[in-house]
């Protein structure tokens, strides 16, 4: 008769086990599975929306109206990395390419500009402070640059 006293001790032990139990599966398949998928799409639309707003930047820098001479400086603020890591953005042609060790993200913008502008060329690598330099006349040139570059 002496083991009653045992009964409500481990009844609650037992409890506190099935609630571990049930905790730890659903922290299990929390970061299995749902978190990691969560953060994989925020990364994408971050991607999505820095290329978005590299571009208008660079199109927003050439002026509209035709100069003899234009030299246009203008910032552009983007996010230091995406999904955590360091990123770079290129011109080819008439169009930014994102480039990003992050899987699944990247893409290609081309770039709505005016006939007069000849060629658009440079690159910038995140964590920067990084320019549109628009130079030229009758025909512009458009470089993405670096400060200090």
């Amino acid at each position: 008769m002496t083991d009653r006293g045992m009964t409500p001790v481990v009844a609650k032990t037992l409890e506190i086990g099935i609630v571990l139990l049930y905790v730890a599966l659903v922290t299990a398949a929390l970061y299995g599975g749902v978190v990691p998928s969560a953060q994989a799409d925020a990364a994408h639309v971050v991607g999505d929306r820095t290329l978005n707003a590299a571009a208008t930047s660079v199109e927003d820098a050439v002026p509209g109206v035709a100069a003899d001479a234009v030299t246009v400086r203008a910032r552009v603020a983007l996010p230091d990395t995406i999904g955590g890591q360091p990123y770079a953005l290129r011109a080819e042609d008439r169009t930014l390419v994102l480039d990003s060790p992050v899987t699944g993200v990247g893409g290609r913008a081309a770039l709505s500009l005016p006939e007069r502008v000849a060629g658009v060329s440079g690159e910038w690598h995140s964590g920067r402070d990084l320019l549109v330099v628009v130079t030229g006349g009758d025909a512009l040139s458009v470089e993405l640059r670096e400060v200090g570059r």
